[in-house]
């Protein structure tokens, strides 16, 4: 076979490669199935009754085998990777709302939109770098609305030197989230009156504004690239040490989220669902091998109109490494309780 020098290289964008308006839409579509499933379970070990309690879920839903939020959440995310395939890493979420219930079954696909791109100030020891924000819309099969929010990537440039201009505005990103859109991602055909009499309490009414609850019990982080790969998460750092600012591959920031999502239906077994993430910041980076443990606040409740309720609650993740403790994660979350 004849060869010459020139190749086709897969995966090459830079920040100064990406332009306010583009659209990436070609990241293939997935089903989810119970190997899915199975591979959550495994990893987080999450004791949300829902996905893990066919009989339970159809009785409380109409369908067996709820996909656990944070698997959606996963998913959605790694489809949005194609722009940021360089990602030094990913900064926070904003306005995330599951509008609707997703099963196992079900297909997603996401669009990934560039909405405003700013550089970092160049200093003269840090090759320059800016930051994405990107619009994602993800839909189901039945071209249904699953999701739309907000995620921020840090890119390296592709001159260490350069002075792009970029100085786009952030304020288009949603800083709250209206109560009525909440309330409008209740399911509405869900008997929650069968998951209280189906499960032992405390319930909602149970649950206390400012209730400060730690989970005791550490975890260790482990199979993190497995998640990345499963994910479509095309982020080189979460697979290449060498692709790392930080010489170690990176924790996928939703292997941190769901590990904290763990801990809250620890402290918090009777939680319905999650439905929202009011705001998701990355504090620190997460490696390998980290133990990490949960503490959170319920900051507020408020009951729906069909009985039951919504917990707004705020998540701080820590990891313990030899030589340092350090916040990882600052998560505020909606959860829906019966």
């Amino acid at each position: 076979m004849n060869r010459n020098d020139e190749h086709i290289l897969i995966g090459s964008i830079y920040f100064e490669d990406l332009k306010v308006g583009q659209v990436f839409d070609s990241a293939p579509a997935v089903t989810l199935t119970q190997g899915h499933a199975a591979f959550h379970a495994a990893q987080f070990g999450d004791r949300l009754r829902l996905p893990l309690d066919a009989p339970l879920c159809e009785a409380t839903t109409g369908r067996a085998s709820l996909a656990h939020p944070n698997l959606v959440c996963n998913v959605a995310i790694g489809q949005t990777t194609e722009p940021t395939q360089r990602v030094r890493g990913n900064l926070f979420y904003r306005g995330l709302v599951l509008e609707i219930p997703v099963f196992i079954g079900d297909t997603l696909r996401t669009t990934t939109e560039i909405v405003a791109l700013r550089q970092n100030s160049v200093k003269a020891a840090r090759p320059a770098t800016g930051m994405a924000v990107l619009q994602v819309h993800v839909e189901n099969q039945h071209h249904e609305t699953v999701m739309h929010f907000w995620r921020c990537a840090m890119l390296p440039c592709r001159d260490p030197q350069a002075r792009t201009g970029a100085c786009d505005s952030f304020d288009a990103i949603p800083q709250r989230l209206a109560p009525d859109h909440l309330a409008a991602a209740i399911p509405a055909d869900w008997n929650l009156s069968h998951f209280r009499r189906a499960v032992p309490g405390p319930h909602f009414a149970d649950v206390e504004s400012g209730s400060h609850y730690v989970v005791d019990a550490r975890d260790t982080v482990t199979g993190a690239p497995e998640l990345a790969r499963l994910t479509l998460n095309l982020a080189r750092a979460h697979t290449d040490a060498n692709a790392s600012a930080y010489g170690r591959r990176l924790v996928y920031g939703g292997h941190t989220i769901s590990m904290a999502a763990a801990g809250i239906s620890r402290a918090l077994p009777n939680l319905v669902t999650l439905l929202a993430w009011r705001t998701c910041d990355h504090t620190a980076p997460v490696f390998d091998g980290d133990r990490l443990w949960t503490e959170f606040w319920v900051e507020d409740t408020m009951p729906a109109s069909r009985g039951g309720g919504l917990v707004d609650l705020r998540a701080f993740v820590q990891a313990e490494r030899p030589d340092e403790n350090v916040q990882v994660l600052d998560w505020r979350v909606v959860g829906l309780m019966a």
